[in-house]
C-alpha cells in the first residue's frame, strides 16, 4: 500500500508528521508531498520540513490513499488548491481512500465527498461536512472515508490508517513499539 500526504502552508504539524511516521513504521509506503511549487513547507506552527516531492510531479496513480493534515491555513489552501480538489474527487471516483483530519475534513465537505457519510472534524467545521452525519468519535470510517477531530487523536488516526491498509496485527505492533498500547 502506498500513501500521499499532502502539506501545504499552514498544516498542522502533529497531523502530517504523525501520519507520514507511523505509517512509515507500519511498513505502508508514503510520500509527503508539497502542493507548493517548493518543497520547503511551514507548518502552523513555524516548523519548516521538507517535502518528499512536489504534488506536481507525482505520479497519484500510484496511491492508494491521500491524506490531508489540518491546521489553517494548510486547510485553506488544501481547499483552494484546484490539483487537490481534483485528486481528491479521482480517488473518490476510483474508491480508494480519502482520510483527513482536524479542519482538512472540511475541504472533502466542500466537495460534495462525505454526503451520506458518518463523518467527523474539529469543533466548528461541521457546517462544512454538507451532507455528512457528524461524530464527536476520535476516528471515523465510513466505506473509504476516515476523518478524526484533530492533533489529539493524530495517533489514533494514524493507528486506524494502518490498520486499514495493512491489518490489525501491524497497527497493534506499531502501537506497541511507540508505546500507545
Amino acid at each position: 500500500m502506498n500513501a500521499l500526504v499532502l502539506l501545504a502552508n499552514g498544516f498542522e504539524e502533529v497531523e502530517g508528521l504523525t501520519q507520514v511516521d507511523f505509517l512509515r513504521r507500519g511498513g505502508i509506503k508514503v510520500t509527503a508531498a508539497s502542493i507548493h511549487e517548493t518543497k520547503r513547507i511551514t507548518g502552523a506552527h513555524n516548523i519548516v520540513v521538507e517535502a518528499d516531492a512536489l504534488l506536481s510531479d507525482t505520479n497519484t496513480d500510484d496511491y492508494d490513499i491521500v491524506i490531508l493534515p489540518g491546521g489553517m491555513d494548510g486547510t485553506l489552501n488544501l481547499g483552494k488548491s484546484k490539483a487537490v480538489v481534483e485528486l481528491l474527487k479521482k480517488f473518490a471516483a476510483e474508491n480508494k481512500w480519502l482520510a483527513a483530519i482536524c479542519a482538512a475534513p472540511s475541504v472533502l465537505g466542500d466537495n460534495g465527498l462525505v454526503n451520506g457519510k458518518k463523518c467527523t472534524c474539529y469543533p466548528g467545521f461541521e457546517n462544512h461536512l454538507t451532507g455528512g452525519e457528524t461524530s464527536t468519535d476520535e476516528v471515523v470510517v465510513d466505506g473509504k472515508v476516515i476523518t478524526s477531530r484533530g492533533p489529539g487523536t493524530a495517533i489514533a488516526f494514524a493507528l486506524k490508517i494502518i490498520e486499514l491498509l495493512a491489518g490489525r496485527e501491524k497497527a497493534v505492533e506499531v502501537g506497541k513499539d511507540t508505546l500507545v498500547m
